[in-house]
């Protein structure tokens, strides 16, 4: 086969696989007691999923709210020690809001916090109180599960560039909508101040804010 025949091949198979979904639909965490473990993950509000055994092992899977990616834990799941998942990431419009459901449902949780600098795991780098300016990505609070399984709940407002695709914009949950057209609701009472007259074309404005804050484009102004 030439050369020019294999680099041909080689890019239609790269395209092939550019084009398959490939969607992160669970992630196991290591606990030691089952049953403790399932009581904590229902007192979060998450949707119970599966509870099943069969052949000596147990599958307990869990999906936190507005999540397309799920988590299980159970018997025969994981070899990893209990408690040895850490950072394992929820993000969330408002962390000042999930801190307050966080801390009505019992569980001990963090003050919202941000980092000094990148490093997420020397907890020495941790700077109280949220980012400034409230930037997206930048607030954080953390908590465990009773196995001491570390969850570490990130604020994001909007995405940065690419990260999102324009073309499949979307809202996970009625609380993320509400969140985004919020901002979207204070930004235009600027755009109007700005312009000094009413915007008749406000559910165009509104819809071009909503699609440029999650894909991470610039805001309409």
């Amino acid at each position: 086969m030439s050369a020019t025949a294999a680099r041909s091949n080689n890019e239609a198979t790269d395209a092939r696989v550019g084009k398959v979904d490939m969607k992160l639909e669970v992630v196991p965490i290591p606990v030691s007691d089952v049953d403790r473990a399932k009581k904590f993950y229902v007192g979060l509000g998450w949707r119970l999923d599966a509870d099943f055994s069969k052949g000596g092992g147990r599958v307990v899977q869990f999906t936190p709210p507005g999540s397309e990616c799920s988590v299980h834990f159970g018997m025969n799941i994981t070899s990893a020690a209990p408690g040895s998942a850490q950072n394992l990431h929820l993000i969330v419009s408002d962390i000042q809001a999930a801190r307050d459901d966080l801390e009505a449902r019992g569980v001990e949780v963090s003050e919202v916090f941000h980092y000094e600098g990148f490093n997420r795991v020397d907890s020495s780098a941790r700077l109280s109180g949220p980012a400034t300016d409230r930037s997206s990505y930048g607030s954080f609070l953390s908590f465990s599960d009773p196995d001491g399984n570390g969850w570490l709940v990130q604020e994001i407002t909007a995405r940065l560039p690419g990260r999102i695709d324009s073309a499949t914009t979307r809202f996970a949950s009625a609380n993320d909508l509400a969140g985004a057209l919020r901002r979207a609701e204070a930004a235009h009472g600027e755009h109007e101040k700005r312009t000094g007259r009413r915007d008749a074309n406000w559910p165009d404005w509104y819809a071009t804010y909503l699609v440029a804050e999650q894909v991470g484009e610039g805001l309409p102004s």
